[in-house]
């Protein structure tokens, strides 16, 4: 989860669940803070088992990227995370 793939997007892990939420956002939280430049983009291509956590997930990651002047961009989302993130509201908040 914690590697870069080949564009330097930092890639999510397979599963992302409540059971996981806490422990991946931990991760993410550390490999973002060294990412270069004013956008981070996640590669979301590996999610394969997850649930609104991960939604939950994302946005607490880019509220804290908000406030180090940075902006989170979402690419490679799976089906149904985009019907998540658009069930919640909050396509905007979540570009990719």
């Amino acid at each position: 989860m914690t590697s870069s793939d080949s564009t330097g997007a930092v890639s999510l892990p397979e599963r992302l669940t409540l059971q996981e939420a806490v422990t991946v956002l931990e991760r993410l939280e550390r490999v973002v803070k060294q990412q270069p430049g004013p956008v981070v983009a996640l590669n979301a291509s590996a999610l394969k088992v997850f649930d609104s956590s991960a939604v939950a997930v994302l946005l607490e990651l880019r509220r804290g990227l908000l406030a180090q002047g940075k902006t989170l961009s979402v690419v490679d989302r799976p089906e149904r995370l985009r019907d998540l993130v658009g069930l919640y509201g909050v396509n905007e908040l979540l570009p990719g």
